[in-house]
């Protein structure tokens, strides 16, 4: 790190922190519509927060939906383009009785912030424009050419991401994307993320008589749409925990040598299990609970409904029942084929006296990216510059199906260096967010944009 940056760093932490409880008072809630004002005025203010730190062409784009700030700085002639990607708008705050701080008044308490959105993701958008800010500050002149893309569309899905990359492909172009919107392995254990898992989700609906019955009266005599249902899912997996759908691991890539050590070593499934206050975990037998996590699919039920759900009894043969199904996917596998294997074999598994209809859901390609790639090397550096311990190059159990997008359309080299933590009870509440993290991120992300032209 370098001795006039890091001064710089440390003069204006209070003023940084300060920023960063203006932004998250800002209730940047993008699926209630009763907050599409917050989410514009959140967009107002990080742009008018990059202004102010000399990034220059800021722009509000509009989409379909909620706007996506845009900056840039692009006078580092010769040397590698990064574009910065992150979201500023946040999950709902319910249920609001267990916050125990007001999720939209910050209060940091023993060097953690609490706030909706301080770990994912508006803290880390902050990370990310700071870095190019103290750059600017100290330097005069950035050591590569810098793009951001924050959107505000993120925790419902981007649905109009892709088609604003389309209409935007020279504005976004770039060499290397830069996401922090991923989770450290520990406190003091950062982590570059090279490979992410896919999803593929399902709604299945199943109908039996045309009505509610009375139990008594046809009970013995008719389908009971939940026992039916509930046999039906237990058909998605053998009593071991492995997938009993067939041809579901047919593209499976298999972990290398050096990946199974490396997840061997980070399991803890004691501590896993007293974290989330389980007697036993479980999983498809033959691999380590990292590895399960991180590189192995899965099929998930989501929610299962029917019935009467009121206080009380009544006694009735529900007419209907849902199940929601997601699957993590992993390098190799295709959603499209996944659904279609999937809806095979609940066809195939129908029990009688129910009909049965399907509605495939949201989707996402896995992605992993090649160890050796320089834009890794570069992180792996700043990371243990900072943190002062090796990295751990690890994948991500969940999905960023933008990483995806911009790789797909873009051609863009992903490095995910994010700085929360597992813990830290994003989408729930009490939301936080550990300042350590903040100032160490912030350096880290500073020497990967300062070694990156040594590696590229």
């Amino acid at each position: 790190m370098d001795q006039q940056i890091n001064a710089f760093l440390e003069n204006n932490r209070a003023l940084h922190l300060k920023q960063m409880s203006d932004f998250l008072s800002i209730p940047s809630v993008s699926s209630d519509s009763l907050h599409k004002a917050d989410v514009r005025k959140a967009a107002e203010w990080l742009a008018g927060d990059l202004r102010e730190g000399r990034l220059e062409n800021v722009q509000i784009l509009e989409t379909a939906g909620h706007p996506v700030v845009y900056a840039d700085y692009l006078k580092a002639e010769g040397k590698p383009t990064v574009l910065c990607y992150g979201h500023y708008d946040v999950q709902p705050v319910d249920p609001v009785d267990q916050w125990k701080t007001d999720p939209f008044k910050p209060e940091i308490i023993d060097n953690i912030i609490y706030a909706r959105g301080c770990s994912d993701d508006k803290g880390q958008v902050l990370m990310l424009a700071k870095a190019a800010e103290s750059i600017l500050a100290v330097k005069g002149e950035l050591p590569v050419n810098i793009k951001f893309c924050f959107e505000g569309e993120e925790e419902i899905g981007s649905a109009h991401l892709d088609d604003f990359i389309d209409d935007h492909l020279e504005l976004l172009k770039a060499d290397v994307l830069l996401v922090s919107d991923t989770t450290m392995i520990g406190i003091d254990q950062p982590a570059v993320s090279y490979g992410l898992r896919g999803l593929c989700g399902l709604e299945v609906h199943l109908r039996g008589p045309k009505g509610d019955l009375h139990s008594g009266v046809y009970g013995g005599a008719v389908q009971n749409t939940l026992h039916a249902m509930v046999e039906l899912l237990a058909s998605l997996h053998d009593h071991s925990g492995k997938i009993a759908v067939e041809g579901f691991y047919d593209d499976v890539e298999e972990l290398t040598a050096e990946e199974k050590t490396t997840c061997e070593k980070i399991s803890d499934d004691d501590a896993l299990k007293k974290e989330l206050d389980v007697d036993t975990l479980w999983g498809e037998p033959g691999y380590s609970t990292i590895a399960r996590i991180w590189a192995r699919p899965t099929v998930e039920l989501n929610g299962v409904f029917g019935g009467f759900q009121g206080e009380g009894l009544k006694t009735v043969i529900p007419s209907k029942a849902t199940a929601k199904i997601t699957c993590r996917l992993v390098p190799n596998q295709d959603p499209a084929m996944i659904a279609a294997l999937l809806k095979k074999h609940l066809n195939a598994h129908l029990p009688a006296g129910v009909k049965m209809d399907i509605r495939l859901m949201d989707h996402a390609e896995p992605f992993v990216m090649p160890l050796d790639h320089p834009a890794l090397k570069a992180a792996g550096a700043a990371l243990k510059e900072a943190f002062h311990v090796n990295p751990v190059f690890s994948r991500q159990g969940g999905s960023v199906p933008i990483v995806n997008t911009f790789h797909d359309k873009l051609g863009l080299a992903p490095v995910l260096m994010g700085f929360g933590l597992a813990t830290e009870n994003f989408h729930a509440p009490n939301e936080h967010f550990h300042l350590v993290n903040f100032d160490r991120g912030l350096k880290a992300l500073i020497d990967f944009l300062t070694f990156l032209p040594e590696q590229m």
